[in-house]
């Protein structure tokens, strides 16, 4: 065997662990030098010199206390000298110095701060200690190679050289250790030289060790495995006296020797009962120490080592369980702050370690139970930790956190078991082939129905409870969360497995008592006095007993009700806000539209295929009308108290399934029934007369609710319908520039798609005059004249070329036509001008009849010939002369003012 994996270990744990020394002694170092500073300060400002302190008494001294300086003399001493009028004794409470002359205060300077170390003082002291003890490390390594190279020694006596170098290098560390303690010499904490040597030692101890049984095979994989256990376990012994350093490199070693000693058939047991005992020594020394980082390096090594075993066929659920069973109570005993042995920690402030700890063993719990295909000793372990949780929260809000993820695991868990009886779930209709499926009862179901029953009953009785035991706001809120969250999640998992997504009344039945349930919660947290997080708990069990209601409904009702049910949801929602004034309602009201608008993103026909071919009354009447009746009813109670977002947003629900609604059935109307069809006229048509019409409503309610969402919903349909008239009615679907059978003489498609337009586009330009700007109000009336003026031109087109406007030649006669026509249609925009006074219709007739003059000078007298031509230019004459008549004699008629009366001389 080479001798490569040897070289590479030691160099890999030697640079460990001097990288876990020297960051781990950084802040160690900043603290004592600020304390040296404010000592230095301290002497600075006293006027006489305490006097030297004998090294027995600083030894003793140091022994009792870290926090500050020890006493110089004893107390007793202290008083006599002070009653001598000597200078009183530097004490170890926190306390100002005596006050100092006034010629002294005046005289001596401000100290100033101790300066920072230099270059020199930096290399001297720490650099060159780290680069020596990484030297001795690898100076044994790079010997035992020379001598190897060499052939200098034999395998034994390279192991046996090993040894002692590894024994040399700890007894010079605990040497030093004492030497520093009795001597009384302050070493450095960033280049502490005891601790440097020790991680030397147990480096080469490590390395020795597995050489002994990786390359020279003088040692049994069961006795190495002890000897590298013993040796890591040591080192996080050594590691209360020398540091963190140590403590990193025994946690790494520890882990990583099951790596290093491997035999042909794993002994799981083995393995996990020594994982344990170190898991044990890992949190007993970062519990005595309070080292988070070493708790939380533990737990990550741990659950790493949940890994092994998984993925094979035979795996061995009961080690595996006991792993995480006996990682997860350490963790609780050793690990989570406020209960049992752990550290303290505020009252009401959620751990992020305590929490993080027991999450991680629940997380390995769960993939044991997928990976082992829902074992039933694999359930029951899991079962054990999820009550476990709930215990532990119960008993220490420090790990209040962990509830999220036993409701997660469980979730997790219960969704992946029905997922795995429904693998049509996962794919799309018409994937699998019928009948391969797993039954929907199988011997786990029952093992199954019995842990759901006992973790929904437990989180919703325990989430109950909990509300008002806590100062803080949120540990309650946690409570209530997964008091509501879980029951519901795992009723929809055992649907999903059980019912297949079909229709049932037993779990609609599951669901009206749990929402019942949630409902008795909620009144119950509403008569209680208030206390912190009451009101947001007291909305969730709310939302809870809401989001039981619908889900009541989805499993009663046929697939596509579930818009209508989470709808309704918002409405009910809305209605009890008025009822109980609780804040987040509203929120819930707004979530729930939000719902259903991202279910209808999903499949825009509310239930596919199964539309149904009737007009209007399909599916789509129901999948659109009764959520956008639910959300305006709903705007109208939430209205009542305040205009916020909750309200607008729910506002838009109402306003978007309005206008699907109606682009939904125009869209089915205009197509058959067959929806993926190409627009046509008579469908843009539709759609531009409804969409203005529902901007016209809009409008008219904006200026009675005076509502931001009903303002920009107008101008947004408004937009809308204009871009479908330009585009749709003008280029797109034009039949004078496509081929389009448009029907009868007088009604037909033109009267739909170019006159109502045109009269809603002018009632529009009314609704939104001296309310909007007066460009908008004058564009939207350009807007009705321009369809108004093609209604006319395509209707004489009609009368000349029949139902297909774009066939056949243009004749002089019809050229004429058009001139009398347009003509004939300014002069009655000038009459109604005239009749009603409307600035507004005269400047529209003005615009038409100097389109007349510019066709008559550009067209007419370039294509019609003849009589035509004659007549063209004469009617136009005459039409202008009788307009000028009119705007003289009756629209700016002058007064001619009398002449002044004689005078006359008395």
């Amino acid at each position: 065997m080479s001798d490569g994996p040897f070289d590479v270990f030691a160099l890999i744990i030697a640079v460990i662990a001097f990288i876990i020394a020297i960051k781990a002694f950084s802040q160690a170092a900043e603290l004592r030098r600020r304390l040296s500073s404010l000592e230095a300060t301290f002497h600075a400002q006293r006027p006489v010199q305490p006097p030297r302190i004998p090294a027995d008494v600083w030894a003793e001294a140091s022994a009792t206390t870290s926090a500050a300086p020890p006493p110089l003399v004893p107390q007793a001493e202290a008083r006599a000298e002070a009653r001598a009028e000597a200078p009183p004794p530097l004490v170890t409470e926190d306390v100002s110095p005596p006050p100092l002359a006034a010629s002294t205060e005046a005289d001596a300077p401000p100290p100033l701060p101790a300066p920072a170390p230099g270059f020199e003082e930096r290399l001297g002291t720490r650099w060159v200690v780290w680069i020596g003890g990484l030297a001795l490390a690898l100076g044994g390594f790079f010997m035992v190679r020379y001598s190897i190279e060499a052939g200098l020694v034999g395998p034994g006596v390279r192991v046996f050289l090993g040894g002692v170098f590894a024994l040399a290098l700890l007894g010079a560390g605990e040497w030093s250790r004492r030497k520093e303690s009795i001597s009384n010499i302050a070493a450095l904490p960033i280049a502490n030289i005891p601790a440097i040597l020790t991680a030397a030692g147990t480096a080469v101890a490590f390395a020795t060790i597995y050489a002994a049984y990786a390359l020279y095979g003088f040692l049994v994989p069961a006795t190495a495995f002890v000897l590298l256990g013993l040796v890591a376990l040591g080192t996080l012994a050594a590691a209360l006296l020398h540091g963190p350093a140590l403590a990193g490199l025994g946690v790494v070693g520890a882990f990583v020797t099951p790596l290093l000693v491997s035999s042909g058939k794993p002994d799981y047991w083995a393995l996990y009962i020594y994982l344990a005992i170190v898991t044990a020594a890992s949190f007993g020394l970062a519990r005595i120490r309070l080292w988070r980082w070493l708790a939380v390096t533990t737990i990550a090594f741990a659950v790493l080592w949940i890994f092994p075993g998984l993925d094979t066929g035979d795996l061995q659920v009961a080690p595996h369980a006991f792993h995480v069973i006996a990682g997860f109570v350490l963790a609780a005993l050793l690990v989570v702050c406020g209960f049992m042995f752990g550290p303290t920690v505020e009252d009401g402030e959620i751990e992020p370690v305590s929490s993080g700890s027991l999450g991680a063993y629940l997380f390995g719990a769960m993939l044991i139970v997928l990976s082992s295909a829902h074992a039933d000793l694999a359930l029951i372990a899991f079962a054990v930790l999820v009550g476990a949780t709930l215990l532990v929260a119960w008993g220490a809000p420090a790990a209040t956190g962990a509830l999220g993820a036993a409701a997660a695991t469980v979730f997790v868990v219960f969704a992946e078991w029905a997922v795995r009886a429904n693998p049509d779930m996962l794919v799309l209709p018409g994937g699998p082939i019928a009948g391969i499926a797993p039954t929907a009862i199988d011997s786990a179901v029952t093992l199954h129905l019995v842990m759901a029953a006992i973790f929904a009953a437990g989180f919703g009785v325990a989430g109950f409870l909990a509300q008002g035991r806590s100062n803080s706001a949120i540990i309650p809120v946690v409570w209530s969360v997964a008091g509501v969250a879980t029951p519901i999640a795992i009723l929809v998992a055992l649907y999903a497995r059980i019912a297949h997504l079909d229709r049932s009344i037993p779990f609609a039945i599951l669901a009206v008592l749990l929402a019942a349930a949630f409902g008795a919660a909620t009144e119950a947290l509403a008569r209680r006095e208030t206390r912190p997080g009451a009101m947001i708990s007291t909305a969730l069990f709310a939302t809870g007993t809401l989001g039981a209601l619908a889900l009541a409904l989805t499993f009663a009702l046929e697939k596509g009700w579930l818009t209508i049910a989470l709808a309704l949801m918002s409405l009910g929602t809305a209605w009890i806000s008025m009822q109980r004034p609780i804040p987040f309602l509203r929120w819930l009201a707004a979530i729930f539209a939000g719902l259903v608008t991202a279910r209808i993103g999903y499949d825009p026909r509310i239930v596919g295929d199964a539309v149904g071919t009737t007009p209007i009354f399909n599916w789509l009447l129901w999948g659109y009308g009764l959520p956008a009746a639910s959300f305006w009813a709903a705007s109208l109670f939430l209205r009542r108290r305040a205009d916020d977002a909750p309200l607008r947003m729910v506002e838009s629900a109402a306003i978007l399934f309005t206008a699907l609604l109606a682009f939904m059935e125009i869209r089915h109307f205009a197509t058959g029934g067959n929806m993926t069809d190409t627009p046509s006229l008579l469908e843009c048509a539709l759609q531009v007369c409804v969409m203005l019409a529902m901007a016209i409503g809009l409008e008219r309610l904006r200026l009675r609710s005076r509502s931001v969402v009903h303002n920009v919903g107008a101008v947004v349909l408004t937009a809308i319908g204009g871009l479908i008239s330009v585009f749709g009615l003008l280029i797109l679907e034009n039949p004078l520039l496509w081929r389009t059978d448009i029907g009868g003489a007088v009604f037909n498609l033109l009267l739909l798609g170019y006159a109502l337009p045109a009269v809603l586009l002018l009632l529009l330009s009314y609704a939104v005059a001296g309310e909007r700007g007066k460009a908008y109000a004058n564009t939207i009336a350009g807007g009705a004249l321009l369809f108004a003026l093609t209604y006319v031109t395509l209707e004489i087109r009609r009368f000349y070329h029949g139902p297909i406007l774009s066939a056949g030649a243009t004749t002089g006669a019809e050229q004429y036509t058009y001139s009398i026509g347009w003509l004939g249609f300014g002069v009655v925009l000038l009459g109604v001008g005239i009749l009603v006074n409307s600035e507004r219709a005269r400047l529209a007739s003005a615009v038409v009849i100097a389109l007349t003059i510019l066709k008559a000078f550009v067209i007419d007298m370039s294509t019609l010939t003849g009589v035509y031509r004659a007549l063209s230019f004469m009617c136009l004459g005459i039409v202008l002369v009788a307009i000028g008549w009119l705007y003289q004699r009756i629209l700016f008629r002058r007064q001619v003012a009398p002449p002044p009366a004689p005078q006359t001389s008395i």
